[in-house]
């Protein structure tokens, strides 16, 4: 299958997984109330879905340890979903108490990168999730699948397709709903990204519809590789306000595509998303002030650039 501008989707379903993703690699452990306005501001934005928090242990990820108080005080927009990470059993026995109904998984297509993520075998991981999966059909819970270092790893180097491919189907036989593919260290090229989709849509059949994908924008390729994935018929695509994240366990990794760096191109290409751009950017400017960096995106400086220089 071959690339084609006119398989471009119209509509473009965007994931944020700023309060999640972003935040669990953030020095500084952010106050629960400010989370809370942060994903309130998002939410007025429009954003689809928004991914909440994460159920991992707190020693692991002490940025996130206030998962339940999030949830509690979480003020849910209607047609919003507030998806959250959930590592095990015992966090999904910690999402459900806390009134969540969506849940997301996680493992990786490299083992080493497993193995330090998790301590697990990607085949253990695998495992792990039987029963989580088992209670989420139970509760009628979607469950999303994170697989990670599809394009590259930070202690095996280029992943084989066909390990991203085996892991795939493992994780949609047991019944995730949608598959996330992430360049966890942000080393994905255009040419990378056409070659993991054709292997994952040509031959092993899975439908467009299920696949999404996750970029960081460590080598600045983030909004190139969307193009690309576009061209493929994706049409959900993940993203960080302000340009968040990185990954604890993944050196060097830079934070995830900003939301409004992507949405900057998608309605610049009259791609419908639903989200208001500059309330996206009140989010950041929320969020902005608690951080021990500044927000890497290219549209939130230059906003900020053209802001200084008005007034």
């Amino acid at each position: 299958m071959q690339p084609a501008m006119s398989r471009i989707p119209r509509a473009v379903r965007v994931v944020e997984v700023g309060p999640r993703d972003g935040l669990q690699n953030e020095q500084a452990v952010i106050p629960t109330a400010q989370k809370l306005e942060f994903l309130r501001l998002l939410s007025e934005a429009g954003l689809p879905v928004i991914e909440a928090t994460s159920f991992v242990s707190p020693r692991a990820i002490p940025q996130l340890s206030d998962a339940e108080a999030v949830m509690a005080g979480l003020e849910r927009f209607p047609h919003i979903d507030y998806p959250v990470l959930v590592p095990n059993m015992k966090g999904m026995q910690r999402a459900l108490k806390a009134g969540v109904r969506s849940i997301a998984v996680f493992t990786a297509a490299s083992e080493s990168f497993t193995q330090h993520n998790i301590n697990a075998t990607i085949a253990e991981s695998l495992a792990n999730f039987q029963p989580v999966l088992a209670l989420a059909r139970q509760e009628g819970i979607p469950v999303r699948g994170y697989i990670s270092t599809v394009f590259g790893c930070p202690y095996e180097g280029k992943i084989a397709v066909e390990k991203v491919l085996e892991v795939a189907q493992a994780l949609l036989d047991m019944g995730v709903s949608e598959l996330s593919l992430g360049d966890t260290i942000g080393v994905a090229n255009p040419q990378q990204v056409y070659e993991v989709l054709d292997v994952l849509l040509e031959t092993g059949g899975i439908p467009v519809e299920r696949l999404a994908v996750h970029f960081h924008d460590t080598r600045g390729t983030a909004l190139a590789n969307v193009l690309l994935a576009l061209q493929m018929g994706i049409s959900t695509i993940d993203a960080a306000a302000g340009g968040l994240g990185g990954c604890p366990y993944a050196p060097g990794a830079a934070g995830n595509l900003a939301t409004e760096d992507l949405l900057c191109m998608l309605h610049g290409m009259s791609i419908s998303t639903g989200v208001e751009l500059e309330k996206v950017i009140a989010a950041i400017d929320c969020i902005a002030p608690r951080l021990t960096h500044p927000p890497t995106s290219k549209y939130y400086l230059s906003a900020c650039q053209t802001s200084t220089i008005i007034s």
